[in-house]
């Protein structure tokens, strides 16, 4: 990778501050699951690409942190049928059998390349390979490995802070600072793709926070729009002294009131709502007292990181009662994210491509996902089509000059604003995000009320510079959390119904008039409009199931 260091002189960018200039066909912001798949697939087509990650590449996010679960289906036409089917009422219907067909034939040999590359899948009995979940840290590690033997140059540390765009409004790479080393950095590239993940507004929720927002802000800021953003209101169960989201294992737990009382009704697939409710008022204590004692040892050799913040604390999980929260995971194991326009995973600014949690599942989930499996799959899948979308946009630009000029704005430019005050702007946007009231269970006044808060905020914020350069990632990170609650309520205002995982009382039913897709964006004015959700291979079944 050469250095460049008059790849950003010219006049719009000539004040910038870079310790660091590169020049890449290809530069991929975020280095999680979707991040590691696009620079592979970009530099195995022959691009010279850059991967910026916030943390170190292969161990921060959330996927590093954890095991996850993976889409992965056999190619049997009866098993890929009942696949897509069983998230189809889940989803509202939203969901595009063509994508899902996609990722389900890229997923598989996605695991078959890392079965081949040496990842370590356990074996069953007759002696194949069970590949429907992964380890974070193994697989995390190994895709480190794969990135760097294909070429790819990674800054580690290095988190992006803008997009730099020429003169015609094409993304043309981006700038960010270095936190390790100090100053920043600037890599010119023909094209860039957010790997950047979701946003869980900093809520604690284990490996989320590092994630931000902070890829859909710069995105948006070049001038990208969003979808699916009203099924951003994702919250795990967890303990109320840890970080641990994982929920599989609440199948097996009996929840109660502090007096012992159980809770009817309250489950972790089926009966958050009734958990949320109480919890709203008074404590809720879990135990996994159903979990017969002959499946304890699988069931922590399977979910070793679940059992950790118990045996910290020296509680069984299974025979003492412990108290739990609800952790908003909000876009990470929400759908919403950067609206696609194609088979590329492009976005709708030229140059600029989304992959993983950065953009929308609503293609393969609809208007409901949750941990891992789709997600995850979505991630290969989607990583390696925008990685390969990305080097192919860069091999047809050539080698021309552009001028560019820095896209960022909230946070960056001293304006009619003061400085910026991080963590109090964190802390209000938390305010609102956080409570069921609010975000949970959803209602006209509570959204509006809520966004015109928000407003103020952004008010506040847009045209404001951080207190001090050092600040500028937290500053950042605040202004991108704004952003993201403000683009998701203004779509849950604007979809009158309960679909997916959007809950409306004041709309409690699912409406058959609504099956659409909502696109959202803007900063200063956000707009959200409808547009048509994907043909259905079997439209009658489908209004029969809406009538119902």
């Amino acid at each position: 990778m050469a250095n460049a260091p008059g790849a950003l002189a010219n006049p719009s960018a000539s004040s910038l501050e870079f310790d660091a200039h590169l020049e890449a066909d290809v530069l991929i912001l975020g280095g999680g699951p979707a991040g590691t798949w696009a620079a592979i697939a970009a530099a195995t087509a022959g691009a010279r690409t850059v991967l910026a990650d916030k943390g170190f590449c292969g161990t921060s996010g959330a996927t590093a942190a954890s095991g996850t679960t993976l889409w992965y289906v056999d190619p049997d036409p009866a098993k890929r049928a009942a696949a897509k089917a069983a998230r189809e009422g889940l989803g509202g219907h939203l969901a595009d059998h063509g994508w899902m067909d996609r990722v389900l034939d890229r997923t598989h040999a996605a695991v078959g390349q890392l079965a081949d590359w040496g990842y370590p899948f356990p074996r069953d009995a007759d002696g194949r390979d069970r590949r429907v979940s992964v380890q974070g840290p193994e697989y995390m590690r190994l895709m480190r490995r794969r990135v760097k033997q294909a070429g790819v140059t990674i800054l580690d540390h290095c988190p992006a802070l803008e997009l730099l765009v020429d003169d015609g409004g094409a993304v043309a790479g981006a700038a960010g600072v270095r936190r390790q080393k100090g100053g920043g950095w600037a890599v010119r590239a023909k094209a860039v793709v957010i790997a950047t993940g979701g946003c869980a507004f900093l809520s604690k929720a284990l490996g989320c926070n590092v994630l931000t927002g902070d890829g859909l802000l710069m995105a948006a800021e070049a001038g990208a729009d969003l979808s699916g953003m009203e099924f951003s209101n994702a919250y795990a169960i967890a303990p109320a002294f840890g970080s641990v989201t994982k929920t599989l294992l609440y199948q097996w737990a009996s929840f109660t009131r502090a007096d012992g009382e159980v809770i009817p009704g309250a489950a972790s697939k089926g009966g958050r709502s009734v958990i949320a409710r109480v919890l709203a008022t008074e404590p809720v204590y879990a135990r996994l007292d159903r979990a017969e004692p002959e499946l304890w040892a699988a069931m922590r050799q399977a979910q070793p990181n679940f059992f950790l913040p118990f045996d910290r604390v020296g509680i069984d999980p299974f025979t003492q009662r412990f108290p739990v929260t609800l952790r908003l995971e909000g876009t990470v194991r929400g759908t919403g994210g950067l609206r696609l326009v194609d088979e590329t995973c492009a976005t709708a600014v030229p140059g600029l491509f989304a992959a993983g949690d950065a953009a929308t599942r609503e293609p393969i989930c609809g208007g409901f996902t949750g941990g891992g499996s789709h997600n995850a799959a979505w991630a290969m899948s989607s990583g390696h089509w925008a990685g390969q979308g990305a080097a192919d946009h860069a091999r047809s630009l050539g080698d021309g000059a552009r001028t560019l000029r820095r896209a960022g704005g909230a946070g960056l430019r001293e304006g009619r604003g003061g400085a910026i005050d991080a963590a109090a702007l964190t802390r209000a946007v938390q305010a609102e995000v956080f409570p069921y009231h609010i975000n949970y269970f959803r209602t006209e006044e509570g959204l509006t009320g809520a966004l015109t808060r928000l407003d103020r905020l952004w008010s506040d914020a847009a045209g404001a510079a951080p207190s001090s350069a050092d600040d500028s990632l937290r500053v950042r990170e605040a202004a991108a959390m704004l952003a993201t609650a403000r683009w998701m309520y203004r779509s849950a205002l604007a979809r009158t119904e309960s679909r997916g995982m959007h809950r409306r009382l004041d709309y409690a039913a699912l409406d058959p008039a609504q099956r659409h897709l909502l696109t959202v964006g803007g900063l200063d004015e956000v707009h959200v409009s409808a547009r048509p959700a994907p043909l259905h291979p079997d439209p009658s079944g489908v209004q029969r199931e809406l009538a119902a």
